[in-house]
């Protein structure tokens, strides 16, 4: 279990060390930079659907991965008991 730890707590830094990324292409940058510009809500649009876009593979593999743990905890505690 401390292994398993220690792995989470290693890629939880590295994800959160990681420098900020600037690159865009240039019809995002000009969209974004636009709607900033003029008060419009159309970069704060783009912001969610890149976030929305982001967070359906991290929460399809959590739940696969819960699932596959819980399956094969079940499965131990049958064999030991």
């Amino acid at each position: 279990m401390k292994k398993v730890l220690a792995i989470l707590l290693f890629f939880t830094i590295m994800v959160a060390m990681q420098p900020k990324a600037q690159a865009q292409c240039s019809m995002c940058s000009a969209n974004a930079e636009m709607s900033v510009k003029n008060g419009n809500t159309q970069g704060t649009g783009l912001n969610t659907g890149i976030l929305y876009l982001l967070a359906i593979p991290y929460l399809l593999f959590t739940g696969v991965g819960a699932l596959w743990y819980l399956k094969y905890r079940k499965k131990n505690t049958t064999k030991v008991a």
